[in-house]
């Protein structure tokens, strides 16, 4: 999802699961992205959590 986003595959590096369980359905992941020099503005808006997981969301919705 992440390598073949417009926004976001020129900075990700890899995915790696920490945690999954059958039980719940459950699965906490670590992604990893290398990040540009001191770019204004770069970590409070591409790098915002909230948009990452806008990215995956997007992607669901888009398979569905």
């Amino acid at each position: 999802v992440y390598s073949s986003s417009p926004a976001l595959g020129r900075y990700f590096r890899s995915a790696h699961v920490v945690y999954f369980s059958n039980e719940s359905a459950t699965v906490f992941y670590q992604l990893e992205f290398s990040v540009p020099p001191s770019t204004e503005g770069f970590m409070e808006n591409i790098m915002n959590p909230e948009f990452i997981r806008n990215v995956l969301r997007q992607n669901i919705y888009d398979e569905e």
